[in-house]
């Protein structure tokens, strides 16, 4: 592995896991794309779709963790957490279970497969962030929700994400704000803790189904152990709203850029 590989996954870890620690999301649906075209792009690698599977699930492990801990001590305007533990036992539990059977299921799967599965989930994730949802952004002390709907959502993201290296957080994070009604900072902190959670079942199916380039991945976590603490630091100070769009954008230029690639 030369020196420009080095630099290249070092940097795509930091950027992922940077949006990780800022959206709430595991980085993968923006490391996904980058891991496929910016090595090529350089002439330093060429990763196929199981390799950047296997990359990204580990990313999103070490983000998703370094996130958790950022947040971990994060409070409301009102002085609550604004990490729900209710959420993170149903959906966590649920989402790790089908994590593992994604996650072993992937390398059984054509790389053209992936991509599709991965292209789907990202058109999906952004209609559902499109839709007009009603309700406040402000922390609730006791809030309600569907346990049902959790934990079935969770369980069916869990499979395609642990199939695409996700954490599932880009497409769990619009079920929780247009069809849970979660406000957005409690959906955004709690997610990261549920993508953790994932992304241990996820990082055990690629164990167990192979195609993992050791030293890539390991400075791509090297990357996102640095970037995800600062992501989350910069979240604390912007608008609920903005973290909401800039969410969309970003999902719809992956999106375009891989089905591109596709059709």
């Amino acid at each position: 592995m030369d020196i420009l590989l080095w630099v290249i996954m070092i940097m795509l870890g930091l950027l992922g896991s940077f949006f990780s620690g800022l959206l709430g999301i595991g980085g993968a649906i923006i490391n996904y794309p980058l891991l496929l075209y910016v090595p090529p792009l350089f002439g330093a690698a060429h990763f196929s779709a199981h390799e950047v599977s296997s990359i990204s699930m580990f990313q999103v492990f070490f983000a998703s963790l370094a996130g958790v801990l950022a947040f971990q001590k994060s409070k409301s305007k009102t002085g609550h957490s604004v990490v729900h533990k209710g959420l993170i036992v149903y959906m966590g539990i649920s989402i790790l279970v089908g994590s593992l059977i994604g996650g072993y299921i992937s390398g059984m799967l054509q790389g053209d497969v992936i991509n599709l599965i991965y292209g789907i989930l990202a058109v999906l994730a952004v209609i559902l962030m499109l839709i007009p949802r009603k309700g406040s952004d402000e922390v609730k002390e006791n809030l309600q929700f569907n346990k049902a709907i959790a934990v079935v959502s969770a369980f069916i993201v869990g499979i395609v994400s642990g199939i695409v290296g996700a954490g599932g957080a880009f497409i769990l994070i619009p079920i929780m704000l247009t069809i849970l009604k979660i406000p957005t900072r409690t959906t955004i902190t709690s997610s990261l803790a549920i993508v953790f959670i994932s992304a241990i079942g996820g990082v055990f199916g690629k164990l167990t189904g192979g195609h993992i380039p050791l030293w890539p991945t390991l400075f791509t976590v090297v990357g996102s152990l640095i970037g995800a603490p600062l992501g989350s630091k910069v979240s604390s100070k912007i608008n609920v709203k903005v973290l909401r769009y800039g969410l969309v954008f970003l999902i719809a230029l992956t999106a375009v850029k891989v089905w591109s690639s596709i059709l």
